[in-house]
């Protein structure tokens, strides 16, 4: 009987090594741009993330032939997360509720990771998954707006695009507060969504603005980086 070579071990099948380094080079990659993208947004060359997971640029490409590819893996949980808060605020026996609920969890989403944010407010063709994960939300959407106009408190003028102004906003705030007022956007979301409200609805709450000291920290950050840097 032949004894196994030195690379293998008695039970491990041919190639079987060679499938797990590749697994593993993969969700190194994956992690690393997680990591990156929360932190600085979807501008992080394909390089920074194979040095940052400690791989080759052409391992790499091996496993993610274009950006696209690699933001449809790195975000798949995330826009499976999105989708699922729409069909929660669809179940929320209260329309109203529902609604503004899922308002403030899409831009609780973006706050979370600076690359969902940008996520959020792109759009990526040929990411074939993470669209129809996004046409599936949009369509729930379009169901949670018209109950929630039908409960009577939701304006008659409000559109589905109000959600994608509001998410480039929200983007804003994410990228000028940075670290120094992190929670500025609550307030934005606050007031936003009581200008979403008819007459007569009961209103959500708008949480305290930031302090004067944590904004003029924001505003010298930005006088020296420029807007959107962190």
């Amino acid at each position: 009987m032949t004894s196994p070579s030195s690379d293998q071990t008695p039970c491990q099948q041919p190639g079987t090594g060679l499938r797990a380094d590749a697994e593993r080079n993969r969700d190194r990659i994956l992690a690393a741009a997680r990591r990156l993208f929360a932190a600085e947004g979807l501008g992080v060359s394909m390089t920074s993330v194979a040095r940052e997971a400690g791989v080759g640029k052409a391992t790499l490409s091996r496993r993610f032939a274009t950006r696209e590819e690699l933001i449809n893996a790195v975000f798949a949980d995330r826009m499976d997360a999105y989708a699922g808060a729409v069909a929660e605020a669809l179940a929320d026996p209260d329309p109203w509720h529902g609604f503004t609920g899922y308002i403030h969890a899409v831009c609780a989403m973006q706050a979370a990771d600076r690359g969902f944010a940008d996520v959020l407010t792109m759009t990526f063709p040929t990411a074939k998954a993470l669209e129809a994960r996004r046409t599936e939300s949009y369509n729930g959407f379009l169901e949670l707006i018209a109950r929630a106009k039908s409960s009577g408190h939701l304006r008659e003028d409000f559109v589905p695009e109000d959600l994608v102004i509001l998410q480039m906003a929200n983007a804003g705030v994410l990228a000028a507060a940075g670290e120094d007022a992190p929670d500025t956007w609550r307030r934005l979301v606050g007031h936003m969504l009581r200008s979403y409200a008819a007459p007569g609805a009961p209103l959500p709450t708008v949480p305290e603005a930031p302090k004067p000291r944590a904004l003029y920290r924001a505003m010298v950050r930005l006088s020296r980086t420029g807007p959107g840097t962190a």
